[in-house]
């Protein structure tokens, strides 16, 4: 190109994102079927990257891949959401489980502190108390593989979502 043409003006919209680095390919493939271009280099902080992005303001069918890329972020929401259900429940389960081996513990010290310590009792609760503890890891495992198995197909179907809105915006930005 000549040094002395001018390219033609372009208005941008712009747009500034925070996508956790996992899910980072992800994002930008899919903005880019909405219209959106990295505008600038992506800052990392620690887990997240932060996106700058921009999109020419006066692009045909604007409305609509908005809109399509609306439903592209309830879809992410909803499949981080998922994933983040399988730890939260394995936590809770193994949490309650130590927690009751701990009442367990907590009642086998007072047995063996009474006056007259009561020793046959110490013994007695102390072992459910440390399978409570013991088996808190063994039920967060359970828990999270039997999640894991339960989340799977709703996170398939919401990357085939996200496969079909993606198809949309990129056939409404090709013509």
């Amino acid at each position: 190109m000549n040094p002395t043409e001018r390219q033609p003006f372009v208005s941008w919209d712009y747009k500034e994102i925070a996508v956790e680095n996992a899910y980072l390919s992800q994002y930008l493939d899919a903005y880019a079927c909405f219209g959106w271009q990295v505008d600038r280099e992506m800052e990392n902080a620690g887990a997240r990257a932060r996106l700058s992005l921009r999109r020419n303001r006066h692009i045909l069918n604007k409305v609509e891949l908005t809109r399509l890329e609306r439903q592209f972020e309830a879809c992410m929401n909803t499949i981080q959401a998922l994933k983040a259900s399988i730890h939260s429940r394995a936590t809770v389960a193994a949490l309650v489980v130590a927690m009751i081996g701990t009442a367990f513990m907590a009642s086998a010290t007072f047995a063996v502190t009474a006056a007259p310590p009561i020793v046959w009792l110490c013994v007695v609760l102390a072992v459910p108390g440390f399978i409570g503890w013991g088996g808190a890891y063994f039920v967060y495992k359970r828990v999270s593989a039997l999640r894991a198995r339960e989340v799977e197909p709703l996170i398939d179907g919401k990357r085939d979502e996200i496969e079909e809105t993606c198809k949309k915006g990129a056939r409404l930005l090709d013509g």
